[in-house]
């Protein structure tokens, strides 16, 4: 199956089980890349949020004019922060961000209950790394990567540079075969 992409200075398409590395400086330009991601040639989508809060993601998604009818939100903070939820169809909780085997179950879940074009947005990668550490986010990255070769979805995986050593974002890179790079003014190079 092949994905359309949105993206400026990728394929027009990418095959499915592509996993995609969103390299950015801040987060201020990942939203715009994140939801052009999401809404093009898409029949549902997970955003996996170690960054936002479920309301967060949603307000987003409403901003940028993304059909929510089509999401499915894994919220990663809420339990930890103490904040209310009510978990429904389209929003599922871990326990907290460094639950990757929680993250793990539930991508599986998404993608084993959802046919047809699947996407995944994963952000963020630094705050998983954060909170969990680096190796289990390696480790739990490279898990998301092949379940989404085993179901033929693709995925955005957003990552910032400025916090990482050089050698742990060479470790990233090495599990995607796309790269998007965001740079500081907004220009953005890929290498696919």
């Amino acid at each position: 199956m092949e994905y359309a992409l949105e993206i400026e200075g990728t394929p027009e398409t990418v095959p499915g089980g592509t996993g995609i590395l969103l390299l950015h400086p801040s987060t201020g330009e990942t939203d715009r890349i994140d939801t052009d991601f999401l809404k093009t040639d898409t029949d549902s989508f997970l955003v996996v949020s170690t960054r936002t809060t479920a309301r967060e993601v949603t307000q987003k998604l409403e901003y940028y004019d993304v059909d929510e009818s089509r999401a499915v939100i894994l919220d990663t903070l809420s339990i930890e922060r103490g904040y209310s939820r009510r978990s429904s169809d389209d929003v599922h909780y871990v326990a907290a961000p460094d639950d990757v085997d929680g993250i793990v179950r539930q991508v599986e879940r998404f993608l084993e209950e959802n046919d047809g074009k699947v996407r995944l947005s994963f952000d963020s990668v630094t705050e998983l790394a954060y909170y969990a550490g680096e190796d289990a986010a390696l480790e739990t990255v490279e898990r998301l990567v092949g379940l989404l070769e085993e179901h033929d979805a693709v995925g955005l995986f957003h990552l910032s540079e400025e916090v990482h050593d050089a050698d742990v974002v060479d470790q990233f890179r090495g599990l995607f075969a796309g790269i998007v790079d965001l740079d500081e003014d907004g220009t953005v190079t890929a290498e696919f």
